[in-house]
């Protein structure tokens, strides 16, 4: 398992890459920031460490990899907990390198999701918010970060221009493989998204952790909502069926209050908690398996 200094590494680079995101995908609801209305980095030296970040990330996520990480987690062996006690586990990555934002995962998370709620969504969709992130406990496993934040995209055919930093997939293997680097590979089309393996991260492993318990819509949300690709670009419809376009349109309901909602104000976890443990009793058992 990592030590802490990693994990602290690992939300430094969630932090810049969520930022990232909005540069690239601004809120259109709010005026563009100033620079100096950022967090306090040299922006030179952020736009390095994402970078980096999708270098490692776009080499090392291979089909076979992927397939590897599969057989690894997706067994669902290395705890079984409530779902409280994983949040309380996520929040040993309390990002201590964050110079303008003090707050631990639980109150991340009730951002998303008191935002869901006061718009007025099914209450599935709140529950969807508040665990949507979950799956970051991966790197409490010892995953490193650019097997557990990031994009997400397929793997197993070619990689789209679309993706950020498409020039670094040269240096994936699958790049010069033909069996994985043409339009459809391994896939046909519009066979479906559920035939197609996604790069491994957060969002695949939690979908897996959850498919017996939420329904079919927030299943979505969680496995693809890091799928800028297609859910901002469009760039995999060619693999997509009827259904997966009828269920992106809940991943991109969700977008905006992943993105936008964020901000230094703490919730009231104390006040919230009663709320929340009676709609997880709903859906989800006592013990689940991560």
């Amino acid at each position: 398992m990592k030590d802490l200094k990693n994990h602290k590494n690992l939300l430094s680079i969630e932090d810049d890459w969520e930022d990232d995101l909005k540069r690239r995908y601004p809120n259109p609801d709010e005026p563009v920031k100033e620079k100096e209305e950022f967090r306090n980095y040299v922006d030179s030296d952020r736009v390095a460490i994402v970078r980096e970040f999708y270098k490692e990330n776009h080499t090392y996520q291979t089909y076979d990899f992927v397939c590897k990480k599969e057989e690894e987690f997706l067994k669902l062996q290395k705890r079984e907990m409530s779902v409280w006690e994983a949040v309380e586990f996520l929040n040993t990555l309390v990002d201590d390198s964050d110079p303008d934002i003090d707050l631990d995962q639980t109150q991340h998370l009730l951002q998303t999701s008191e935002a869901i709620r006061a718009d007025g969504h099914p209450d599935w969709f709140v529950l969807t918010g508040f665990l949507h992130d979950l799956g970051k406990i991966l790197c409490l496993f010892g995953e490193p970060q650019w097997a557990v934040v990031g994009d997400t995209y397929p793997v197993g055919c070619a990689f789209s221009e679309n993706i950020v930093y498409p020039e670094f997939f040269q240096l994936n293997p699958d790049t010069t493989n033909d069996k994985f680097n043409t339009k459809y590979g391994v896939y046909e089309a519009n066979c479906g998204l559920d035939k197609v393996k996604m790069s491994w991260g957060h969002d695949e492993y939690l979908y897996h952790v959850m498919k017996d318990y939420l329904p079919e819509p927030a299943l979505y949300i969680i496995r693809y909502h890091s799928f800028y690709a297609q859910h901002k670009e469009n760039a995999y419809t060619h693999l997509m069926n009827q259904k997966d376009q009828e269920m992106f349109e809940w991943v991109k309901k969700f977008n905006p209050y992943d993105l936008y909602t964020k901000a230094p104000v703490k919730p009231d976890v104390a006040a919230l908690m009663p709320y929340y443990k009676e709609l997880a009793a709903k859906y989800l058992p006592e013990k689940i398996k991560f």
